[in-house]
């Protein structure tokens, strides 16, 4: 059986902290992830926290792109989510994590709508 869906799920770590706080550059880079992924966009959603950190979603015609960051730590907390077989996530994900200079990542790769699930992390 096919899957119905991948979901990266990704940890970055001693990230670009500029970049982490600057919502408009954030929107941006996850919208070009999108679409460097081969996905079409749907919605975009992002919201600056005060004093720091940005969460915010991008919705795709596949599934999602979501991101939560903490400047303070030099953290994001990512993860993109493709429906089928046709997106690669880890196209969005690796670019996301260079984009923000991300130098730790730990990320993992999920089957979705297969069953138990059994993570199998990856590496950048």
């Amino acid at each position: 059986m096919d899957t119905m869906g991948r979901h990266v799920i990704a940890e970055l770590w001693d990230c670009n902290t500029e970049k982490l706080n600057d919502m408009q550059l954030i929107e941006q880079i996850f919208v070009d992830a999108a679409l460097k992924s081969g996905a079409e966009v749907r919605e975009v959603a992002f919201h600056k926290f005060a004093p720091h950190g940005v969460s915010g979603v991008v919705i795709i015609s596949e599934s999602h792109l979501t991101i939560h960051s903490f400047p303070e730590h030099g953290y994001a907390s990512i993860d993109v989510y493709t429906c089928g077989n046709i997106i690669d996530p880890n196209v969005a994900t690796d670019y996301i994590i260079d984009a923000l200079e991300a130098k730790t990542c730990e990320k993992a790769e999920l089957p979705r709508g297969m069953g138990p699930v059994a993570v199998q992390p990856k590496s950048h």
